[in-house]
């Protein structure tokens, strides 16, 4: 039997793609500008230690616990109608951050728009699978669309700092405004509707469940990072469990979940799920502490800095546009693997930075890094929203994005965590005598404690805490190379039953004698092979 004939994309998906990478780089670069803000909007507002925290988390608390919600809630009443929702209180709600006068008001626009971000991601992604059923056309638009996160990213110091160059600490924010008009005047002509059939109820308790369980598990995460296992942090993380329990005990009742756990049956989705939660760890960590390190050690404004991540982050677009190329012919597992092998290298060449300079081997290692990145990011979404019914790809790309946002806070918690325990072990014994107490505290802790008492310190002990801070960076790099190591190992186990994008049989085909059919895309699916989108299911352009 041949399989079902896939309609190919023409020019208005593509121009379609490009709508929808906007709100992709803006979300990347809102992650890094607001890092250059921070002092201006400190100076003017004059923010508590903890409201300086909130106003840096709120977006990530938000955005990470929204996700799920929002993903099936796409699937129902419609992928466009919520990304145009989204976009458009994105667009408002950064007005608002923008001329806050207030610290209670820019806590409040943070966290607003950590919720309008939540429609975005899977909006996007879902709305891709839609339009790109062609497996390779498909898994070339994600690549697309997983580099242009983190093109954001690399672009928010630089269009950060030039911004902050000429106006005030809100403009930055004020750069979603002009994007999200873009999307709400595009979207209509070159974005098709979708929304599942049949979709049921809408589970409101499923709703508060899964924040009650994410937002307490982020939380604790993030800060045992900065405070370490303290009694308030092990509660939140403990209440996020159980809360995490409730939620899948009750999805498992409902005829229409939120979250479809039959989805967790399909191990190309599981396995995938675990790749980019692993993935995301070590880069997590590693782009922390190299902020850091060109920052505070190397001497580099926030802008120079911007630019010196630059290199890598063209790896990372070489990576996430090249490994679904690669996997036309290549296994995607194999291709995985390597890219991970490559980047284990990356780890080991950061281990090997001094405190005397080492410009070149953190751009080097860094690429390396983020060419792995780039690979697990677009090939492990394809495989996750390519394993899911065409009805349920907005759940499935939002459990996608939930997994990523969760692994980048394990890597900060995890690898920011041994950083730190290497700094003040090397640092504890070493403060001269005499300092005044708040200068040694400050400066036990950190290297930024350090640097922000450097006047109060003799000339050299700084010097000796950038020693410390590069040695605590070199633990985790070598630390994050064993595990980048073994997740390259596994992944080639775990995905070694997967054909390539072209159609190559998986092995489990082969093994039970059955003529195996072409995969959709590189995912074995719930449904078999991803069709186009049924007229009932797709509803046009208006």
């Amino acid at each position: 039997m041949s399989a079902p004939t896939v309609r190919s994309a023409g020019a208005r998906e593509w121009g379609g793609l490009a709508v929808l990478s906007l709100p992709t780089v803006l979300l990347g670069l809102d992650v890094t500008v607001l890092y250059l803000a921070l002092p201006s909007l400190a100076e003017e507002l004059r923010p508590s230690s903890t409201e300086t925290l909130w106003i840096m988390d709120a977006y990530g608390f938000l955005i990470a616990g929204f996700l799920i919600t929002m993903g099936t809630l796409g699937d129902r009443i419609g992928r466009r109608k919520l990304l145009m929702i989204g976009a458009a209180a994105f667009g408002a709600v950064s007005v608002v951050a923008a001329y806050s006068d207030s610290t209670a008001l820019l806590i409040a626009a943070r966290a607003a728009l950590g919720i309008a971000g939540a429609t975005l991601m899977p909006s996007t992604l879902a709305l891709i699978t839609n339009m790109f059923a062609a497996p390779r056309q498909r898994s070339l638009a994600i690549g697309v669309w997983a580099t242009c996160f983190a093109l954001g990213m690399a672009l928010g110091p630089v269009v950060g700092g030039v911004m902050l160059d000429h106006f005030w600490w809100g403009s930055a924010f004020l750069l979603a405004v002009p994007v999200a008009l873009v999307l709400l005047v595009t979207a209509p002509v070159l974005i098709p509707e979708y929304r599942a059939p049949h979709s049921g109820r809408f589970d409101l308790l499923g709703v508060v469940l899964s924040l009650c369980a994410i937002l307490p598990l982020i939380y604790a995460v993030k800060r045992v990072a900065k405070e370490g296992p303290e009694a308030p942090t092990l509660l939140a993380a403990v209440a996020g469990l159980l809360f995490a329990v409730l939620f899948v005990r009750r999805q498992g009742r409902l005829a229409n979940p939120l979250l479809d756990l039959r989805l967790f049956t399909d191990r190309t989705f599981s396995a995938a799920l675990g790749v980019l939660l692993v993935g995301l760890v070590g880069v997590g960590g590693t782009m922390l502490l190299i902020t850091q390190q060109l920052q505070l050690v190397e001497g580099l404004t926030p802008v120079e800095s911007g630019l010196w991540m630059g290199p890598p982050a063209l790896m990372m677009l070489v990576a996430a546009i090249g490994a679904p190329v690669v996997a036309r012919r290549v296994p995607p597992g194999i291709v995985v693997a390597a890219t991970l092998a490559l980047s284990t290298l990356g780890y080991v060449l950061l281990t090997q930075v001094d405190a005397t300079g080492g410009l070149a081997l953190i751009v080097s290692g860094f690429g390396l890094v983020y060419l792995g990145l780039g690979a697990v990011a677009a090939l492990g979404t394809d495989l996750v929203v390519g394993a899911a019914p065409p009805e349920k790809a907005g759940s499935a790309s939002a459990m996608s994005e939930t997994v990523q946002e969760l692994g980048l806070a394990l890597g900060v918690a995890v690898l920011g965590s041994l950083a730190t325990a290497v700094y003040r072990a090397e640092v504890g014994d070493e403060i001269p005598a005499g300092t005044p107490a708040e200068a040694a505290e400050a400066a036990g802790d950190s290297l930024a404690g350090a640097s922000s008492w450097a006047d109060r310190m003799p000339a050299d002990w700084l010097d000796r805490a950038e020693e410390a801070a590069t040695s605590g960076l070199n633990t985790a790099m070598l630390a994050a190379a064993i595990g980048t190591l073994l997740l390259a190992v596994l992944s080639a186990v775990v995905l070694r039953h997967i054909g390539t994008i072209d159609g190559t049989a998986p092995e489990s085909g082969a093994e039970s004698g059955a003529e195996a059919e072409p995969e959709p895309g590189v995912g074995s699916g719930l449904a078999g092979p991803t069709p186009p989108p049924r007229d009932a299911e797709r509803l046009g352009p208006s």
